[in-house]
């Protein structure tokens, strides 16, 4: 486990909708009984504003979801251009099939005061989250609604309650899947006159 990055800073929980409401592709990590585990999930979205929640699917094949299920918690974080092929990587690798999977995907994880969860090093932004259960919701539609109970944002790319992807180092836009290993990386801002 790493340290937190100096880069790090909390983000108030009426802004935490703002880290993923642009639709990027997010890692989710997990622990449950000493296991722990991180998968790319394509379809997260920001829920409510107060208290913030969000929705993502977890498939019920991969070994994440029954990290998730047996903790009741996971993190979804939004993974930067410099971490394209770990995305990629943890998203196609499966914990069933591989025990070393995190060392072999370059994933280094850290821990974070009063949160019983592992947290992806490198990425833009983390949402700790806690399970708000709907058992149908899940069983049928790999579909999980969760509280968002602790936020933070690299403040290189994200301060002030917004993104600065404009005046950032390109490394830190967030990743968009598409298909097949193809993804995007979150384009130029644009701005509306909202004079008229």
């Amino acid at each position: 486990m790493s340290t937190i990055d100096s880069y790090m800073a909390p983000v108030p929980l009426d802004k935490a909708s703002r880290l993923i409401n642009h639709g990027p592709t997010v890692l989710v990590s997990a622990r449950h009984r000493g296991i722990q585990n991180v998968m790319a999930a394509a379809w997260a979205c920001a829920l409510d504003y107060l208290p913030p929640k969000l929705t993502v699917v977890i498939d019920s094949n991969t070994a994440t979801r029954a990290l998730v299920e047996g903790s009741g918690q996971f993190v979804v974080q939004v993974p930067t251009v410099a971490q394209l092929q770990l995305t990629y990587d943890v998203g196609t690798r499966s914990l069933h099939t591989d025990v070393e999977k995190l060392a072999h995907c370059k994933v280094e994880l850290f821990d974070i005061d009063k949160f019983d969860v592992p947290f992806v090093s490198g990425c833009s932004a983390w949402l700790a989250c806690k399970v708000i259960p709907e058992p149908h919701h899940q069983q049928q539609y790999d579909l999980f609604v969760a509280e968002v109970i602790g936020a933070w944002a690299d403040t290189r790319v994200f301060s002030n309650g917004r993104w600065h992807y404009e005046t950032a180092d390109p490394s830190f836009r967030s990743l968009h899947y598409i298909a097949g290993g193809h993804f995007y990386a979150i384009g130029n801002a644009l701005d509306v006159d909202m004079t008229k």
